[in-house]
């Protein structure tokens, strides 16, 4: 891959999420993961990562991403919260149950 300037990373999120909110999630992944790549840190590139890949119903990735989010913030109620139903989805309810109530204490709704 070749280096992306700012205005190609903003440029690249933008056009996933317009892919996203038009049902689009496969294809919005496959942008956000090289919006991900050139901005490993950027909090909303991966939140909005993660909403594709549960989208498109790749838990794991999504779960793998969330726990990355997760870590960078740990008190992201809505993180929590997605992770919790990612894992529920994967029928982990135990696993789930502990991000729930961290999600429920974090004030998420």
């Amino acid at each position: 891959m070749t280096e992306m300037t700012m205005f190609d990373v903003y440029d690249e999120f933008r056009r996933a999420e317009l892919y996203l909110e038009s049902g689009r999630p496969t294809d919005a992944a496959r942008m956000l993961e090289t919006v991900v790549e050139a901005e490993p840190r950027n909090e909303a590139a991966l939140e909005l990562l993660a909403r594709a890949y549960f989208g498109s119903a790749q838990l794991q990735r999504a779960e793998r991403t969330l726990t990355r989010l997760v870590e960078a913030s740990p008190c992201n109620a809505w993180a929590r919260r997605a992770l919790a139903r990612t894992m529920d989805r994967q029928s982990r309810v135990t696993e789930a149950a502990t991000q729930h109530r961290m999600a429920d204490v974090l004030g998420a709704a």
